[in-house]
């Protein structure tokens, strides 16, 4: 391996931030050289800053801990350190946008855990094991944005990645109706339930903009690069209907969905499909990719969130409880971590796929 990278963490304050923190404080491949934040916190350590709100499992890493914060808005002199920039800032989507945009501008590539870019027709919104090839359309973004380096690419929703990945799985059996419905933990709002004390023993039936989001961004995943339209297209071969319920638990989203095919698969057909689904990530070996991208678990009361959601440190998708359905052909559930494989890990994983394909190099 060469030297690492640079990166740069804006928003490094934030949950998904402080997630950002502890993956890359060891990585192989990229070395945190900024971390950045909004201007109250610019100026303290980054130890300073979390003092008090840390979130995390462990504690702040030893090689961070004394990083002063910068101002995230700071655009040229954060560009002027790093190679790349993560993003987790917290900010509306119209400002959102406009930032990234910035750096990408200032020729720092950007890869965002935010929503703000996912719509946006050029810019990919990856799951690499599932469709790396939308990384095409940069090209066609770098044009559009007078860059020869910069582009902004981002990861989907995190609650998506639940039943996705399955579908995913079994695209060759074209499914083509689906509800899919998710039970979300509370860290995908960014909270605890010390900050959230009333979520203790409570279900709220109502997320903003998540039932959107479960419902159209598969399609874009599923969708292909359009070298006349210069971008991505979804998919039109499948309609998902949602619903989204925040529920009292610390990490992992779990889903329940009811599928319908065209073509009649067998349950073992289904099963087999799921473990043996792989992609880019393993061919590569990427350091984030896990060995196991979906597990199939057998038994009727799995996968749990207690039991189950670190499988592959997070990175993996357990499936269970797959049976016929009186009315659609299959239903099952789904888990997936929301903060490793839904949020920062899975956009670290994109990066390292982004640096395997070229997209992400030295100044």
């Amino acid at each position: 391996m060469t030297e690492k990278l640079k990166v740069g963490v804006i928003g490094a304050t934030g949950m998904v931030g402080q997630r950002f923190i502890m993956l890359l404080a060891d990585h192989p491949w990229f070395n945190v050289v900024a971390v950045a934040a909004s201007a109250h916190s610019a100026g303290k350590t980054y130890a300073e800053a979390v003092n008090g709100r840390w979130k995390m499992e462990g504690t702040v890493p030893e090689k961070i801990k004394g990083m002063v914060i910068q101002d995230a808005s700071k655009v040229a002199e954060i560009s002027a350190q790093v190679d790349f920039i993560f993003s987790a800032i917290s900010l509306d989507k119209a400002a959102t946008r406009a930032l990234e945009e910035e750096y990408a501008k200032a020729e720092t590539p950007v890869v965002s855990n935010n929503s703000a870019h996912r719509w946006t027709p050029d810019v990919p919104m990856v799951v690499p094991e599932i469709n790396p090839e939308h990384t095409d359309v940069i090209k066609y973004q770098r044009e559009r944005l007078g860059t020869k380096h910069g582009f902004i690419a981002v990861k989907p929703n995190c609650s998506i990645q639940s039943y996705t990945p399955a579908l995913s799985a079994w695209r060759q059996f074209e499914p083509y109706e689906v509800i899919a419905s998710t039970y979300q933990a509370i860290s995908g709002a960014g909270k605890t339930f010390k900050d959230w004390p009333e979520m203790v023993g409570n279900v709220i039936p109502y997320i903003a903009g998540e039932e959107e989001k479960s419902e159209q961004e598969p399609l874009k995943i599923w969708g292909h690069v359009d070298a006349d339209k210069k971008a991505i297209v979804p998919a039109d071969d499948t309609v998902i209907t949602s619903q989204c319920i925040r529920v009292p638990i610390l990490y992992g989203h779990t889903a329940t969905a009811f599928v319908k095919f065209h073509k009649n698969p067998t349950k073992q057909q289904l099963i087999d499909a799921l473990e043996n689904y792989s992609g880019e990530p393993q061919r590569l070996g990427l350091p984030s990719a896990p060995k196991q991208f979906i597990q199939y678990m057998q038994a009727d009361d799995r996968p749990q969130v207690a039991k189950d959601v670190n499988f592959e440190h997070g990175m993996g998708v357990s499936i269970g409880r797959l049976r016929e359905d009186k009315i659609y052909d299959w239903k099952f559930v789904g888990l997936s971590h929301n903060t490793a494989r839904g949020a920062a890990g899975g956009s670290v994983e994109f990066a390292e796929l982004l640096k395997a394909q070229g997209y992400l190099t030295q100044k």
